[in-house]
């Protein structure tokens, strides 16, 4: 049975019975609290019945009875299979690197109790019941970010507090899992068969860590349309190429939701009323804004729906169906992460291809040769360089971008003793978004900031309503350029106006649209 989430007046999150999305994860990634229905907890202990009649029976069951990877042939006894179900969290946690944000583990802690909800790990109720007391207590696990290939790693550094060991985030402080316990007063929790086995399994890190990177995404989305609608307004775009009667030729809902978002930006400006026909047709930069941003969206809602799949997915292996009276043991490849890996791969193109193309526009904002406004938009060019060399940043990051982008899941190695000889690589796949989005941020904020500039050679009244409210939020906290000063402290400022939700909930609310 799939899982849901219902947020109350409270915004605590519930898991009951209906597929849970990815804006739920992001809900609890940040700071909402979690609890699971009763019907939810039914079929944790339901699952975790059938898992107990194995042991009793001492039933061949992988990673239930026998040993993890290559020793799935190995049948233990029921007085080790607690020992292995530690041991897995010892073996496993070999992470490197520096720690995932708080956010990141918390959304992967969440999309992991959400798929043992599905009630087909068989993972013990105590277990899960920590996890959410670490979620809802704001104990965060500290979670190196590099090491796997797509699950396993991650997830063991998660588990390990759960039994006292690694170490936590607890109110800003680093702090180990002894002193978690201490602190507390919380014994560890004492693993049975197959409960290190599903801790450390599963897609719950990518899958997680590709939740939080959807919530940027879709901010940024909203964004490039906002910041590149300033762009064509200062470079007296022609509105021609945004037409409906245009756009309809080439029905693919982004091009569409672009197209009326632009035109609905633009909406009233004298300026571009004036500027039309004063050439024949823009560049491709400016033209195609809705084809290519729109093709953006496109994938984006693509991406969305593979997340929201796995989310409704149960990714243990082995799955335990039925009763405890009458139930069956699947060992199957549910744990295998291609969906996500080719989800990851698809929107770290999608979001480098709206960096790419904002990179050309604040080319073209700072030439005179193709802005018709003053060098670098300056007016006293010369002695000062203007915003000249922000430029040569957003090429930058365009460039490492384009090498990040390269997909990561066809990209294969070996592991375990062949048993494992395919690998997803879904988990760094989904990590490498969030540098990519953290460089078409700062790409769009500079976008953000040339287009302030730019439209600081027109009166305010000629410009369209959209661009307006834009541009007066920015200058909130950034004034015009006159001289040369330090341009780095604006990009910074200009990056928090982008990720701050109230102002893009300012702009909606004025132009009466969600964007």
């Amino acid at each position: 049975m799939s899982t849901s989430i219902a947020v109350n007046e409270n915004d605590n999150v519930v898991i009951s019975d209906v597929p849970l999305t990815w804006h739920s994860i992001v809900d609890v990634a940040n700071g909402a609290f979690l609890s699971l229905e009763e019907k939810a907890w039914d079929r944790v202990r339901n699952a975790r019945k059938i898992i107990e009649q194995i042991v009793h029976r001492k039933e061949r069951a992988y990673g239930i009875t026998t040993g993890l990877g290559a020793l799935c042939d190995t049948l233990l006894t029921p007085s080790e299979l607690t020992t292995l179900s530690t041991n897995a969290l010892k073996s496993h946690a070999c992470g490197v690197g520096a720690p995932l944000a708080p956010e990141l583990v918390r959304a992967i802690l969440v999309a992991q109790i959400n798929n043992f909800a599905h009630g087909h790990s068989g993972v013990s109720p105590e277990v899960v019941s920590r996890l959410i007391e670490f979620l809802n207590s704001r104990i965060t696990p500290v979670m190196p970010a590099d090491g796997s290939v797509g699950y396993l790693t991650h997830m063991a550094h998660a588990a390990l507090p759960v039994i006292g060991l690694g170490d936590v985030m607890f109110e800003g402080v680093r702090i180990s899992g002894e002193e978690l316990q201490a602190r507390f007063g919380l014994d560890p929790v004492c693993l049975a068969a197959k409960d290190g086995l599903s801790l450390i399994n599963g897609t719950p890190c990518s899958v997680g860590m590709m939740c939080v990177a959807l919530e940027r995404a879709e901010r940024l989305l909203k964004w490039a349309d906002i910041i590149a609608a300033m762009s064509f307004e200062a470079l007296r775009g022609q509105l021609d190429a945004f037409s409906p009667e245009a756009l309809a030729a080439k029905p693919f809902p982004g091009i569409q939701k672009v197209g009326q978002n632009l035109r609905r930006m633009l909406q009233d400006s004298v300026n571009l009323s004036n500027s039309k026909g004063v050439r024949t047709q823009d560049a491709l930069s400016i033209r195609s804004i809705p084809q290519i941003h729109g093709a953006s969206r496109d994938q984006f809602a693509h991406v969305e729906y593979q997340v929201n799949l796995e989310l409704a997915s149960a990714t243990d292996n082995p799955l335990v169906f039925g009763h405890a009276n009458d139930y069956r043991v699947i060992s199957q490849a549910n744990p295998h992460g291609q969906n996500m890996a080719m989800a990851a791969d698809t929107l770290s193109v999608a979001v480098a291809e709206l960096a790419g193309v904002a990179e050309r526009r604040v080319d073209r904002l700072v030439n005179p040769l193709t802005s018709g406004l003053p060098p670098f938009l300056l007016k006293q060019s010369g002695v000062n360089s203007g915003l000249m060399i922000v430029q040569y940043v957003a090429a930058s990051l365009v460039s490492e971008n384009k090498v990040l982008a390269i997909p990561r899941v066809i990209d294969n190695y070996v592991t375990s003793g062949l048993q494992e000889d395919h690998l997803s690589m879904s988990t760094p796949a989904a990590l490498r978004v969030g540098k990519i989005l953290d460089n078409a941020e700062t790409v769009l904020a500079i976008e953000y900031l040339v287009a302030s500039q730019a439209l600081s050679f027109f009166s305010p009244a000629e410009i369209g309503t959209g661009s307006r409210i834009a541009l007066e939020i920015l200058r909130e906290d950034i004034r015009p350029y006159t001289e040369d000063r330090v341009v780095s402290i604006d990009i910074e400022k200009t990056l928090a106006i982008i990720r701050k939700p109230a102002n893009l909930t300012q702009i909606e609310t004025t132009l009466r649209q969600t964007l």
